[in-house]
């Protein structure tokens, strides 16, 4: 019986296993642009959704600023006449005390919008820069895989040139390490890849299993961006300027709220007496009640709103000044990274593959020796590696500004 019951278990277990290796193989391949991405994940992640239900919180504290006063009903039973008595106390409520409520729930509401707006940016920019960090993964896994075919054919040209008798067997034993090492670097580089690839899916609140075949490189070009530009969009869209504003016109309504609650509310009530034998069987009643603010009025309250207000417009003007000096750092290694995009594209990749193509043939021809080679390859795949961190720091600096502006720049 238990030999059968392994029989049963590997049947069943491995065609289910088979089933889904060849269902994960035959997952297509989706293709997806930034512009895409950005959208994607604008409207599925995951943090997003959470955020935006905060709507349904602000809209039911405006309700609640807007709720008025509910009616007392009141029953009187007494040896003394009248001996009943039924009478309603309504509260009313002066001075537009709750008109004011309601616009300083408005007031809370846009700052809820504010911060969704604010992770909005934040989530463009992580989205961004998980979109281009799977381009670079993709990219070193490519390189990885041209290493390796560099390695391979060192290798193959040590061997023939051994077997001429032209070198030792040292110089074939060197060609084999190096071919060992650019495949061990090729398989951990496929492995990082999918860790990029994952990340990204999280962002997009896709599968896991979800693959993309990426129609923006990470050479795309940008938007040419112009710094007194930035620095006058940031003063208008800078999340942290837009939040102390908002705040500040918060605290502005409250103030309007304690002013308006200084005036008295009316407390009126109103009903009928019954079952005074000598006087009446039934008879009308009515009172009216108004505080006195005689000795505190919200002098306290007002006094803080005032102050706070004063803070707030000095972190406002603080902040103003900060931002700029953000936008003007972040615009500097925008260009610094443009610049050494430039010069490694243009002017250093060629260069350092031209010198590893000579060596090679330098070698090939019995001119060179094996290191000579060796060091020319790692050379010119450094360069390219620079090359490639530097594209994607261009694109990471890019998101990183638009961030701080707090509007698109671009895709």
């Amino acid at each position: 019986m238990p030999l059968l019951r392994e029989v049963w278990k590997f049947v069943i277990v491995v065609p289910a296993a088979a089933t889904l290796a060849i269902a994960q193989q035959a997952a297509p391949v989706r293709p997806l642009s930034l512009p895409q991405a950005l959208a994607l994940a604008n409207g599925n992640n995951l943090d997003l959704v959470a955020a935006r239900r905060r709507r349904a919180v602000s809209e039911a504290g405006i309700r609640i600023a807007g709720a008025r006063p509910n009616p007392t009903a009141n029953f009187t039973a007494l040896r003394d006449e009248p001996h009943e008595g039924v009478f309603f106390d309504q509260p009313l409520e002066l001075g537009g005390k709750r008109r004011h409520r309601i616009e300083e729930a408005h007031e809370e509401g846009r700052l809820t919008e504010i911060d969704i707006s604010t992770l909005e940016r934040q989530v463009r920019r992580t989205t961004r820069e998980g979109y281009y960090n799977l381009a670079l993964a993709r990219a070193e896994t490519a390189r990885f895989a041209k290493v390796a075919k560099l390695a391979e054919r060192l290798r193959d040209i040590a061997r023939d040139r051994f077997q001429a008798g032209d070198i030792p067997e040292l110089e074939v034993i060197q060609a084999e390490l190096e071919l060992s090492r650019a495949q061990t670097d090729f398989q951990v580089a496929q492995q990082e890849e999918k860790v990029a690839l994952s990340e990204l899916n999280v962002l997009l609140n896709e599968p896991a299993t979800t693959d993309w075949q990426l129609q923006s490189p990470l050479t795309d070009a940008l938007r040419p961006v112009d710094l007194p530009g930035l620095i006058e969009r940031a003063a208008e869209s800078n999340p942290e300027l837009q939040r102390l504003a908002q705040e500040l016109n918060v605290e502005r309504s409250r103030h309007s709220l304690l002013k308006a609650e200084r005036i008295p509310n009316l407390d009126l009530q109103f009903g009928m007496d019954f079952n005074a034998p000598h006087d009446f069987r039934a008879g009308p009643r009515g009172q009216i009640a108004l505080g006195l603010p005689l000795f505190y009025r919200n002098q306290g309250e007002i006094a803080q709103s005032l102050a706070t207000q004063h803070v707030l417009e000095a972190e406002a003007a603080a902040t103003r000044r900060s931002v700029a000096g953000n936008v003007e750092r972040d615009y500097l290694d925008l260009v610094a990274r443009q610049t050494q995009v430039d010069l490694y594209g243009g002017k250093l990749l060629p260069a350092s593959r031209h010198l590893a193509d000579m060596a090679e043939e330098s070698y090939k021809a019995g001119k060179a020796n094996i290191l000579t080679v060796i060091d020319a390859q790692r050379n010119a795949q450094d360069v390219e590696k620079t090359y490639l961190d530097s594209l994607f720091g261009l694109q990471s600096a890019f998101a990183g500004l638009e961030e701080t502006v707090g509007a698109p720049l671009g895709q």
